[in-house]
């Protein structure tokens, strides 16, 4: 799912060089960006450091001079991603319904971004493949993510804690719906409404899980 505020960054060991020139700030920059569109159109695997260098005009060494390795290249490229969304987001997560409905207008925000959608299916789907540098960069992020829409359930529904289980569930269903809806719409834009799909979710799911407050019979 291509909300990627929520979740937070991944850990990882290294860093990029930190560019002390404003053109070498801009340089390292444009070999994110380039990256980011050759990642996204042909995943990690058989995107190439040769390419990425040509595209940005430099040779592999003038590359891995800022980023040290592909996997750092790849990594740094997912937390540039990450930043933008965490400050869309804002300082403060939202709680309860606030924190839903926001799944909801990410996913419409996401129908102006093809390429950060692209770069997120093509990678979260390849990372399952043995010793994919992001690996555990998709695995936090899902279990951050499924933390928080958890959470946003159980605080909506004001469900017990022995529900835990069924929010959980409920969680991992939006999460899903959310990731296969982005893969329909890559593959047929015209054909999928990513938000108003994910918004019969989450009024579907809110119902199932508290028909008193969400139900057809709620508030009458």
């Amino acid at each position: 799912m291509s909300n990627q505020s929520v979740g937070g960054p991944a850990r990882r060991p290294a860093r990029p060089r930190t560019p002390r020139s404003p053109e070498a700030q801009q340089r390292q920059q444009d070999i994110l960006a380039i990256a980011m569109d050759t990642f996204a159109a042909r995943g990690y695997n058989n995107a190439s450091l040769a390419e990425i260098a040509d595209r940005v005009g430099l040779t592999q060494a003038g590359v891995l001079h800022y980023f040290r390795s592909k996997a750092l290249l790849l990594t740094s490229v997912l937390e540039l991603r990450d930043r933008a969304d965490i400050e869309q987001l804002g300082p403060d997560r939202p709680q309860g319904l606030e924190f839903l409905r926001h799944l909801v207008n990410t996913a419409l925000r996401n129908a102006e971004r093809e390429g950060i959608v692209r770069l997120y299916a093509v990678l979260s789907a390849e990372s399952v493949t043995d010793d994919h540098p992001a690996q555990e960069y998709f695995r936090d992020r899902y279990d951050g993510l499924r933390t928080f829409v958890a959470d946003a359930l159980h605080e909506a529904c004001d469900l017990p804690a022995d529900r835990a289980g069924t929010t959980r569930d409920a969680a991992n269903a939006i999460i899903a719906v959310m990731d296969g809806l982005q893969v329909q719409w890559l593959l047929s834009p015209d054909s999928v409404d990513m938000a108003a799909s994910t918004d019969l979710v989450v009024t579907s799911l809110l119902a199932a899980l508290a028909p008193e407050r969400f139900g057809p019979s709620a508030g009458r």
